[in-house]
């Protein structure tokens, strides 16, 4: 597994978390790891070899536990469940999700469906 898709499944973390209200140390811990991680010089694989994963700014104990388990086993226990909670929500789109979100014009996570947000943007002019 590359730094970059390591970055992106971290980024993508904390873009559910973020979507989930939940705390803002965690969010931001997972977008500074998921940052420096894709800018890292080094594989993050060698890394979690030699034991220096904390050596990572952003990177402490419960981050390395699960950037060891995306190496070693090529999935995260996590990840998987966060996106099955979040089945449905276009994590990839912030701006329709946040605005969403933000304004509580949704209600619920089913109503970010994709379907659902073409069938809003039709109503309103939008495409």
């Amino acid at each position: 597994m590359t730094n970059t898709e390591i970055a992106q499944v971290l980024a993508d973390i904390a873009d559910r978390l973020e979507l989930r209200k939940d705390n803002w140390f965690k969010i931001r811990a997972y977008r500074k790891a998921a940052g420096s991680i894709g800018e890292l010089p080094v594989a993050v694989e060698q890394l979690v070899r030699e034991g220096r994963l904390k050596e990572i700014p952003g990177v402490g104990e419960a981050i390395t536990k699960k950037i060891t388990e995306l190496v070693t086993s090529g999935r995260l226990e996590y990840y998987e469940k966060l996106k099955a909670e979040m089945a449905g929500v276009k994590v990839n789109s912030p701006v329709i999700t946040r605005n969403a979100v933000t304004k509580q014009s949704v209600k619920s996570y089913g109503l970010l469906r994709p379907d659902f947000i073409g069938a809003r943007n039709d109503k309103l002019g939008k495409t």
